[in-house]
């Protein structure tokens, strides 16, 4: 349907045999381009992102490490069973010289030598053994950094979704931008051509100058250049879109926001909430914490650690010796305590322990800055919703009054006291007012979006207040 039809069926004949067609035509393209009410919301598009985004689908892969260092931490103090089995050529002598006898029947004998010998002969060696921890403080100093490892793998997959929100919002929000920018721009072409077509007409009969039809084609072109930057920028942001969320380009009917009021709570609310919830730094907080661990490793290592412990081992040589075929075999257990207690390394344990010292320095040098720096982008990021807040209702006010401008000088054009490059002006000031609040609103509810996020409060809840189409 063409943007005429619409115009024809939009004004009936009465009103427009009075007004003209070319007074309905601007109504007639805003109603053309108006947002499909089967636009994709905010929502929807997180909806799709969740299940396609590449960078969070890296970190889901990535929070595939928590579980198993969990149960390497829990594996620590369970007890380990090892069993050996070896086989391969050996050789024996024993002599025993001095040694006492004794058998019944056969009396005793001092002085009594004994000698073995097997060449090459066949060993085989079995032995189970099994260990329980019982005192080790190394061994817990490296299960509390495996539970550590494992909070900060859980706590990097949250800090990827969340960031994944705002980037799936931020790409929506600056593809509804460029699609309402273009909305803007084809009203004001269809506007203009309507002005020029008069212009002409009105020139034809001699009541208007030539100068009126050239200022209207100059303004046609000018703003049909504007359109094919605007049809450009729109092809860039859906393909990003589509990305982010893998829906069709042609399901990508986006919508701006109803409206953008700031979050209520005050500054030093959410100052503290963020020192509290922020994943960033809960992040540098674990840091820390994985470098205290990493200290009390090293530092465990000089310390005594008991074990209980059981083994049990089957020894088998057989062959030739110097004595003919002989076979020895012996078979042992044992269940006990035992106590293991380091003495020197060479320096490496004591090395390990400063280069440890000195990155949890390091570590809490870098909490300290990260904290500084959170509350310095909450407090940008509050002072930014606040300030597009007002900036919002500010334009919204000045949209008003650049609409009754636009009457106002339609009409004194009508009237012969204005011309049509003031009507031009007046419409094209009516345009950048709309544009300037639009961006005003998005960028209000992007800072409130950034501020949640900063201060790990992003949720699907929070992308909600984003969904309701514009008025």
């Amino acid at each position: 349907m063409t943007i005429k039809t619409i115009a024809a069926r939009a004004c009936p004949a009465s009103v427009r045999g009075r007004f003209g067609l070319k007074f309905w035509l601007p109504l007639a393209a805003a109603l053309l381009l108006a947002p499909s009410a089967h636009a994709l919301t905010l929502t929807q598009a997180w909806q799709a992102a969740e299940g396609h985004d590449r960078q969070l689908a890296a970190a889901r892969a990535a929070a595939g490490v928590a579980e198993p260092q969990r149960q390497q931490a829990r594996a620590l103090w369970r007890p380990q069973l090892a069993l050996t089995a070896s086989a391969g050529l050996a050789a024996s002598d024993t002599k025993m010289r001095g040694a006492q006898f004794s058998a019944p029947g056969l009396g005793s004998s001092s002085g009594v030598d004994f000698a073995t010998s097997i060449h090459g002969g066949a060993a085989t060696r079995v032995a189970l053994q099994a260990s329980q921890p019982l005192y080790n403080p190394a061994r817990r100093a490296e299960q509390h950094q495996l539970t550590l490892q494992a909070d900060r793998a859980q706590l990097a997959l949250q800090a990827a979704r969340q960031s994944a929100m705002l980037r799936t919002a931020s790409s929506y929000l600056n593809l509804a931008m460029a699609q309402e920018k273009l909305r803007v721009l084809q009203g004001q072409i269809q506007a203009v051509q309507s002005a020029a077509q008069e212009a002409q007409d009105r020139f034809d009969i001699g009541a208007a100058p030539v100068t009126a039809v050239h200022e209207a084609g100059a303004e046609l072109a000018l703003i049909q250049a504007q359109v094919a930057g605007a049809q450009a920028d729109i092809t860039t942001r859906t393909r990003e879109l589509a990305d982010i969320t893998g829906l069709p380009p042609e399901r990508l009917a986006v919508q701006l926001p109803a409206s953008a009021s700031p979050e209520p709570r005050a500054l030093d609310l959410w100052q503290q909430l963020a020192e509290d919830t922020s994943l960033v730094l809960r992040e540098q907080q674990l840091q820390t914490q994985l470098a205290q661990a990493e200290l009390d490793k090293y530092a465990a290592g000089s310390r005594a650690s008991v074990d209980l412990i059981a083994q049990a081992a089957h020894d088998r040589l057989d062959g030739r010796g110097d004595f003919g075929a002989a076979r020895n075999t012996s078979l042992n257990a044992m269940v006990g305590v035992q106590l293991t207690i380091p003495i020197s390394t060479g320096g490496m344990r004591s090395g390990r322990e400063q280069e440890a010292a000195a990155r949890l320095a390091a570590a809490q040098q870098q909490e300290d800055a990260a904290r500084e720096q959170l509350a310095r982008s909450i407090e940008a990021a509050w002072l930014a919703m606040h300030t597009g807040a007002q900036q919002t209702r500010a334009l919204q006010a000045a949209l008003d009054a650049s609409r009754l401008r636009e009457d106002a000088t339609h009409t004194g054009y009508e009237t012969g006291e204005r011309t049509l490059l003031d009507v031009l002006r007046a419409r094209n000031d009516v345009a950048a007012t709309r544009l300037q609040l639009a961006q005003a609103r998005v960028g209000t509810l992007l800072a409130r979006l950034q501020l949640a996020e900063r201060a790990g409060q992003l949720d699907t809840a929070a992308l909600q207040d984003a969904s309701a189409p514009q008025p």
